[in-house]
C-alpha cells in the first residue's frame, strides 16, 4: 500500500509543483529612461527573459523616456521566443526630482495579471516613492507582488520600511511578497515585525549592489535588494542574484546598465 501511495504522488503530486512554480525577477535599473541605448536594451533582455515575472524600480518618471524605455524592452522580449505584456506605474507622490515609476513585465503564458496594478495611496506622504502593488494568479494560487524602492542608505530607508508591518493586516486577503530595493540589510531590525509574521527574506548576506571598482575579486558592495515572503503561504525553490558585470571589462561599463544586479527567486 506505502509503495502504491508513493507512487500517485510521484505521478501527481511532482506535475502540479513544478506546473505552479514562479520564477520572478527584480532589478533595480538605474536611471531606465531614455538615455538607455538600444545595446543596453538587448543586453538587459537577455539577462531577463528566462522569468515569467520582473519587476523594476527607477523608472525614470521626469519625462516620457522612462515609459518608452519599458515598451522598447517588451518589444525586444517579445522577439525573444515568448509573449510579453508590461504596465508601468504613474509616477511616485514625491517632489520631481525624487518621483519614480515602476514596471512590471510578465509572460501570460506563465501567469495572468488579476484585477489593476496600483500605487499605495495610504503611504504616499510616508515614503517618497510608495509601493506598486500587483496580483498575479497561476493555477488558481494567487500571489501579490510589491514592488518597492526604498530612499538611499543615508537619509535611513528604516524610517519608511516600518511602515510595511502595517501592510499585512491593511491586506489580509492577499498574498503579499515584498520586493525590490530597501537599502537595508535583511538582518536590520526593521524587519522583525515581519519576520514574526511569517515572513522571511529570500536572500541571506547577499551582496546586490556594485562597487566603483572590483577589489580582489569583490565586486559587490551591500545587502540592498530582496525579496520578503510569507513562509506559511510560500515554498521558496530557488534565489540568487544574476552577476551581469561579468560581461564587462569594467565595473564602470557594467554601471551604465545598473549599479545593482538583478535579483530572482523561484517559488
Amino acid at each position: 500500500m506505502f509503495h502504491k501511495i508513493f507512487l500517485c504522488l510521484v505521478l501527481v503530486g511532482v506535475p502540479f509543483f513544478a506546473n505552479t512554480q514562479v520564477k520572478v525577477c527584480s532589478w533595480n535599473l538605474k536611471d531606465f529612461g531614455k538615455t538607455k541605448s538600444d545595446i543596453e536594451i538587448d543586453f538587459i533582455a537577455q539577462i531577463i527573459n528566462k522569468f515569467d515575472i520582473v519587476l523594476i524600480q527607477e523608472v525614470v518618471a521626469k519625462d516620457a523616456g522612462g515609459a518608452q524605455a519599458v515598451a522598447r524592452l517588451a518589444d525586444v522580449l517579445n522577439r525573444t521566443g515568448a509573449k510579453w505584456d508590461y504596465v508601468v506605474s504613474n509616477s511616485t507622490f514625491s517632489s520631481s526630482y525624487k518621483a519614480e515609476r515602476y514596471a512590471f513585465l510578465w509572460k501570460p503564458s506563465s501567469v495572468k495579471m488579476v484585477g489593476k496594478p496600483w500605487l499605495e495611496e495610504t503611504l504616499k506622504v510616508e515614503l517618497d516613492r510608495e509601493p506598486y502593488y500587483a496580483t498575479f494568479v497561476k493555477n488558481g494560487q494567487q500571489f501579490t507582488l510589491v514592488n518597492f524602492h526604498a530612499i538611499t542608505k543615508s537619509k535611513q530607508p528604516e524610517r519608511e520600511v516600518k511602515y510595511f508591518k502595517f501592510l499585512p493586516t491593511e491586506y489580509p486577503q492577499l498574498n503579499l511578497i515584498f520586493c525590490g530595493d530597501f537599502n537595508l540589510p535583511q538582518s536590520h531590525s526593521v524587519f522583525n515585525p515581519l519576520k514574526k509574521m511569517g515572513y522571511t527574506s529570500a536572500l541571506v548576506n547577499q551582496k546586490t549592489s556594485l562597487k566603483m571598482r572590483c577589489k580582489e575579486n569583490e565586486c559587490l558592495a551591500s545587502e540592498f535588494d530582496n525579496f520578503y515572503f510569507n513562509s506559511s503561504k510560500v515554498t521558496m525553490q530557488k534565489s540568487g542574484i544574476i552577476p551581469f558585470y561579468q560581461a564587462f571589462a569594467t565595473l564602470k561599463e557594467a554601471r551604465n546598465i545598473s549599479d545593482h544586479v538583478p535579483i530572482y527567486f523561484e517559488f
